[in-house]
């Protein structure tokens, strides 16, 4: 079983940058993706961002395209996501999620992704 911890939520003003950590309990490089998703208040899973932590194929959501960077560091099995120029629509729990299931391109929808993390809150006001 494969355990997830997010860190680095907050609240920031309009603008503003956070960057959130997911620390696997395993090497990150024994699983095929690894993605981060956002849950408004009453609303489902949404994908901002997957990698493949082979090669680093990424996926973006349109919303955040240009200003948030999925990253990771197989050696610390830790994956990251930079967030810059937040806006108030960013609001909600962010997730970690992962897979050891292969696929074409890195998914991006909640089925796709077997382990999950805690979440950690994102806050943007305006």
């Amino acid at each position: 079983q494969v355990q997830l911890a997010e860190f680095g939520g907050g609240s920031v003003q309009a603008g503003g940058s956070l960057r959130l950590s997911c620390t696997a309990s395993t090497y990150t490089a024994r699983l095929t993706y690894m993605g981060w998703f956002r849950q408004a208040p009453g609303k489902e899973h949404v994908g901002v961002a997957s990698i493949s932590t082979s090669d680093g194929t990424t996926y973006y959501a349109d919303s955040v395209k240009g200003r948030f960077t999925i990253s990771q560091d197989n050696a610390k099995n830790t994956l990251y996501l930079q967030m810059n120029s937040l806006k108030p629509d960013d609001t909600g729990m962010y997730y970690c999620a992962a897979t050891g299931r292969r696929y074409f391109a890195p998914p991006k929808t909640e089925a796709d992704f077997g382990y999950w993390g805690q979440g950690t809150q994102v806050t943007v006001s305006s």
